[in-house]
């Protein structure tokens, strides 16, 4: 299966999204900003990234921006609360290839990293 950066500022959310993709047979790798999540790229290259926008250091659009400039194939999934349109669009735009709104359904989430992994 795959390795997948988690990058959320809550640890809640981190640790319902990593029991989730654990138990479906995926590795889980965590941040908790931004330059956690770029750093944590750079050094680990993971499969997927499922990225927070609203994150304390480094937000998660701009980590998207680090992320695919280091790497433009990386494959990311925002995963927020910021549901409007705009941020999804930017978001979009930067290279994400979904945007889960949360509170997320386990089913979405494990569909839209499927389908980001070409499953």
């Amino acid at each position: 299966m795959a390795r997948i950066l988690v990058a959320d500022d809550a640890a809640f959310v981190r640790l319902r999204l990593s029991a989730l993709l654990t138990e479906a047979g995926h590795t889980v790798l965590e941040a908790s900003n931004g330059q956690e999540a770029v750093e944590q790229y750079k050094r680990e290259r993971p499969d997927l990234v499922l990225m927070d926008i609203t994150m304390p250091v480094m937000d998660g659009l701009a980590a998207i921006e680090a992320i695919r400039q280091f790497d433009p194939q990386a494959r990311i999934i925002v995963c927020s609360s910021l549901g409007q349109q705009a941020i999804v669009l930017r978001a979009i735009q930067s290279g994400a290839r979904d945007f889960i709104v949360k509170p997320f359904q386990p089913e979405r989430v494990l569909g839209a990293v499927a389908r980001a992994l070409g499953n």
